[in-house]
């Protein structure tokens, strides 16, 4: 049977996102080629990662799965902080409450440098590693 994914994707870093999501789509098809599960998956854009958990509650009825892909990159004020912890627990709140992974793509840094390595799907791949929580937790149950 066919699982359906979809990936909510913050453009308020264009360039980060970007990376965020060829990493994520990059290992969807390898998962697909090595026959591990069969997937289809949708692309959502939102604004910024502030609206991505209210996406994933309106959408949370037609898709096995989610994944979280956005930025938040620390600044002067504590902007960074809150949005942060707020996104990170309604994005948990939602899979526990709903039983459905949503695997958490949004990297949280201090610079632009810092968010590059870790979006780059050629370095730390973040976006390739929050579908891969997805795809285990697919897999297994």
């Amino acid at each position: 049977m066919k699982k359906k994914i979809c990936l909510v994707l913050a453009d308020y870093y264009p360039d980060i996102t970007n990376m965020l999501m060829e990493g994520s789509t990059r290992r969807i098809l390898e998962a697909e080629s090595k026959n591990i599960l069969k997937i289809g998956h949708d692309t959502i854009h939102v604004s910024g990662v502030f609206e991505i958990p209210v996406t994933i509650a309106k959408l949370i009825s037609k898709y096995d799965a989610f994944v979280a892909l956005g930025c938040v990159i620390k600044g002067e004020t504590p902007h960074f902080d809150l949005i942060s912890k707020a996104v990170v627990n309604a994005i948990m709140d939602l899979s526990v409450k709903n039983k459905k992974p949503i695997g958490n793509g949004i990297i949280t840094c201090l610079n632009m440098n810092q968010a590059i390595e870790r979006a780059d799907p050629n370095e730390k791949n973040k976006g390739g590693e929050a579908v891969s929580a997805v795809l285990q937790i697919l897999e297994n149950f």
